[in-house]
């Protein structure tokens, strides 16, 4: 098993010294070796004199390792400082009467940042660890019959731990809740005297007392129990958590030595929790510290309850190990906040408690038997993972954990610390909850070089400087990369003129012009501004879910350097086609899927790509092919196949619409519908088998036409010369009525007399 690790730790170590020879150099302010070192951890320097050509920036000599050896470094000239571990503490692991579970016991750990380290931490269960058990009671009324039992498992309850560890303390306290309204009847006779029964012994309604400190005397813990007496309150809920941060903060006064802590709370009711003492007009918080005095909480009434996680971090902190012995129906209750403490157990009372030894065993063992790996006051910008040999250890966890380690099993936890920036000595604690032992980690950074120069002036910065890992550090009155300016040389405008980006500010505000070239400022959050005038740095990112690029990529020079699997301009989304995918395709093959949607191509819209409102079909331009396809004919006869592989075509007898129609080069009428297919420019064509071709010339109908038409225009001619012949007579004859009228005669024609002889008839008398 021992080999299987160590092949294991061996590869992972392999593989991780390959990763980090891969990863890219993100320079950010650069203009000496130190800064490079703090830009990241794939950065190295190169200290060769002549590495850097004239007027180029010293930034130039950091980068990868690879690129500075491709770019001629040569091998002693790279500078890349590594990690570098060192036991300062490594006791080997010991049972006996001062054991040792843990090791090593401190550790130097001197780190680049951005680069991990992967060290060993052993822990071993010892056989006759001391356990200290401090026994936290409910002495409400409704655990009357319970105090009875209690009163006579001192004796027992330390032979079954010394049975067990060889090496066991018991004390006891007991609670009941605020004597204040709502939670306790103020009535003075009634705090004195709370419970219902006047004949039975009963003592003052209390807070929180503590009763007997641990001790390896059974019969003393016999003896001060039986002396206690049941109280009482109003409500239900009572004030454990009061009486277990008490429990907790008074290490002195409980006496908890270097051991296994134990804190059995043994109640039949719910809790209180901070914000119930509002009820009473309490407003001031609990502060976490020990108020005993005379033995008894003396803030009751003053502090609110504390909350759960005051409760969780006190435990914690303490290495106490809360074991909820409940009565059943308060053990739903119990699970739940057993679940916000880690390290805890919860157990059921029997109706008298008289389980309760066993209950406590059970709980001690399961307690015991897991190992939770965790750390404790983690300095900022340090992060620790760990992962184990024990199964389903395998995979790096803010805690490490493994099961079942029974006494004398020895487990090896892989611990990674990675410090994320320079920062000055550190240190913090690791070790396994629950024990008072614990790992020192002190953690320092490489963020400086170390290149064994001579601090005597170097011709190659003209005797008016010193070489430092290659470049050049000018005498005063010196600058540029050669120290090859003399200040009052050249006029001041000239020496600031490069330094202005566009002709606007002076390295755009963010730093100071030496000779000609940007040395950048250190920004308010303590990184750098870089770039050639200075307009970089890596604190302004675009944030998603109040965190800097989602959390899930790098802020690099105002935008976001997305971590491999993610997408966005905020790497707020994971790489998946799966929301693009339509009919087993992305974005219909027209367009590509970032962050989740469809980006289209060409003028193609709609959350799939699939239409085209600006698009028309090319019937026109697809006339030929159709031609050729269908009906085998057209210019792209021979070629079909080549030409018209964009067409998928089928004959039918009918179409329901006709998108397009179009001539054949016989002259015939083609019918057929396109449909658009998977990406740009391919169709299937619904053709129609029938074509619409004109008729021949109808002879009969030609000639007859002709007559007829021959017929009318003669007829036309006759009608057309007798209207030109009526309109000359009427014309004829207006003129001859207008000179009639303007002739000087009386108008009687002279030609006509009438006649000047009277004949009458003698016969004729003239009487009828």
């Amino acid at each position: 098993m021992l080999q299987a690790v160590c092949l294991r730790g061996l590869l992972l170590l392999l593989v991780g010294r390959q990763v980090y020879t891969q990863e890219p150099c993100l320079k950010a302010s650069v203009n000496t070796c130190g800064d490079c070192i703090k830009s990241g951890p794939g950065c190295a320097w190169c200290k060769d004199l002549n590495f850097t050509k004239t007027g180029e920036q010293e930034a130039a000599r950091c980068d990868t390792v690879a690129l500075l050896e491709e770019r001629g470094c040569s091998p002693t000239g790279i500078i890349n400082p590594k990690n570098d571990f060192n036991r300062i503490s490594n006791k080997p692991l010991i049972a006996g009467k001062n054991p040792v579970q843990i090791q090593p016991q401190e550790i130097q750990l001197d780190l680049r940042p951005g680069r991990p380290y992967t060290f060993q931490l052993h822990f071993k269960r010892a056989e006759g660890y001391p356990v200290d058990l401090y026994y936290l009671m409910d002495l409400s009324y409704s655990m009357k019959d319970d105090l009875e039992n209690v009163k006579n498992l001192g004796n027992k309850l330390l032979e079954e731990l010394n049975r067990i560890t060889g090496n066991a303390r018991i004390g006891f306290g007991s609670f009941v809740d605020k004597t204040l309204l709502p939670y306790t009847d103020t009535n003075e006779a009634k705090l004195q005297m709370p419970c219902s029964d006047k004949n039975e012994p009963c003592q003052p309604a209390f807070g929180f007392q503590h009763v007997l400190s641990l001790t390896t005397n059974g019969s003393k813990f016999k003896t001060m129990v039986a002396e206690q007496h049941i109280s009482g309150n109003l409500d239900p809920p009572e004030g454990s958590l009061d009486a277990i941060m008490q429990a907790a903060v008074c290490v002195k006064e409980i006496g908890w030595g270097n051991s296994t802590r134990l804190l059995v709370l043994a109640t039949d009711d719910g809790f209180h929790m901070a914000g119930d003492g509002k009820l009473a007009a309490i407003l001031e918080p609990n502060k976490e510290t020990c108020q005993l005095v005379d033995r008894k909480y003396s803030k009751s009434s003053l502090w609110d309850y504390p909350s759960v996680g005051q409760i969780a971090r006190k435990l914690e902190e303490q290495n106490i190990q809360p074991i909820f012995a409940v009565t059943k129906k308060m053990e739903t209750v119990y699970t739940e906040l057993s679940k916000l403490i880690p390290k805890s157990a919860v157990g059921v009372l029997s109706e008298d408690s008289g389980n309760v030894v066993n209950l406590i065993v059970d709980a001690y063992n399961n307690l015991t038997s897991e190992v939770i790996m965790a750390h404790e006051a983690l300095p900022d910008f340090i992060s620790v993972k760990y992962t184990s040999n024990c199964i389903g250890g395998e995979k790096p966890s803010d805690k490490g954990k493994c099961d079942n380690v029974n006494i004398g099993k020895e487990v090896i936890f892989h611990v990674t610390v990675r410090v994320e920036r320079c920062i000055t000595s550190q240190s913090f604690l690791i070790g396994p909850l629950g024990f008072s032992e614990k790992v020192k980690v002190n953690v320092q950074t490489r963020c400086n070089c170390q290149c064994d120069d001579t601090n005597q002036p170097h011709p190659h910065c003209g005797g008016n400087g010193k070489v430092v890992c290659g470049g050049c550090r000018c005498d005063t009155g010196y600058l540029g990369q050669r120290c090859e300016c003399k200040l009052g040389q050249k006029d001041e405008a000239s020496l600031k003129a490069p330094c202005r980006k566009d002709n606007g500010t002076e390295c755009e505000g963010k730093g100071d012009c030496v000779c000609g070239r940007c040395q950048c400022h250190i920004t308010e959050g303590g990184g750098n501004f870089y770039g050639e005038f200075c307009e970089c740095d890596d604190e302004h990112c675009e944030k998603f879910d109040n965190k800097q690029c989602a959390g899930h990529g790098k802020c690099k020079c105002g935008r976001c350097e997305c971590d491999p699997g993610y997408e966005g301009a905020v790497c707020h989304c994971a790489k998946s086609d799966e929301d693009c995918k339509i009919e087993g395709s992305v974005c219909h093959n027209r367009g590509k899927c970032v962050c989740n949607q469809c980006e289209c191509e060409r003028r193609y819209k709609g959350p799939y790509c699939k239409t085209c409102s600006a698009c028309q079909l090319p019937c026109q331009e697809s006339g030929s092919c159709v031609e050729c396809l269908a009906f085998g004919t057209g210019p792209f006869e021979k070629s079909c196949s080549v030409a018209c592989k964009h067409l998928q075509h089928t004959m039918v007898e009918k179409l329901i619409k006709s998108d397009c129609r179009v001539k054949d080069k016989e002259g015939c009428w083609m019918s057929f519908t396109m449909t658009e297919q998977l990406g740009f420019d391919k169709y299937f064509v619904n053709v129609l088998k029938d074509r619409e071709c004109p008729e021949g010339p109808n002879i009969a109908a030609i000639v007859g036409g002709s007559l007829v038409a021959v017929a009318l225009i003669g007829l036309l001619i006759l009608l057309i010369v007798k209207a030109v012949l009526y309109a000359s007579d009427l014309r004829e004859w207006k003129r001859f009525e207008k000179d009639r009228k303007h002739e000087k005669t009386s108008g009687t024609n002279p030609l006509f007399q009438n006649a000047t002889t009277t004949v009458q008839n003698p016969t004729f008398s003239g009487d009828s």
